[in-house]
């Protein structure tokens, strides 16, 4: 009794602070240096976003390490990014949901590797992700898209 009511009032806690603008942590890193933290697995050196040229149709399926800057984040958990280099744009996910990245790297510049899908966004889908940002963006518009889902995301400390 006493292990549910301690899980009730810590469950009311995380969820509080969720939505009072505290930053949600839900994963721990893999590696870290003075500047940066790794989530997912080790990662090493990756090409700008914008050097895909066409992220989508010519790379479904492809593996790829990528530099971009984070443009939006799911604010609840951050189990998920859209993440812009000049005109490239993608909404990056993580493998297996097996981690997240914390919910203040919107702006930062990161690095992440992971496989280029296709996937076909719902209405429903596309608002919820939209709902979990916090504002639209065409990365979660309704209708084919293409995303990239990570195994491993590098964000700056701080």
């Amino acid at each position: 009794m006493i292990r549910q009511v301690l899980a009730v009032v810590v469950a009311s806690f995380v969820f509080v602070g969720a939505h009072a603008g505290e930053v949600v942590r839900l994963s721990e890193p893999v590696a870290t240096t003075n500047t940066t933290e790794t989530f997912g697995s080790v990662l090493d050196e990756a090409v700008p976003l914008v050097a895909l040229v066409d992220v989508g149709a010519g790379n479904v399926g492809q593996t790829v390490r990528v530099e971009a800057r984070v443009s939006q984040v799911c604010r609840k958990k951050g189990c998920f990014f859209v993440a812009v280099d000049g005109d490239a744009t993608v909404r990056v996910s993580f493998k297996d949901y097996g981690f997240f990245v914390p919910t203040d790297v919107s702006g930062k510049r990161v690095m992440f590797v992971g496989e280029v899908i296709e996937k076909e966004l719902t209405p429903e889908q596309a608002e919820h992700f939209a709902e979990d940002m916090g504002e639209a963006s065409a990365a979660v518009a309704p209708g084919k898209t293409y995303e990239i889902v990570a195994t491993a995301v590098r964000v700056p400390k701080g």
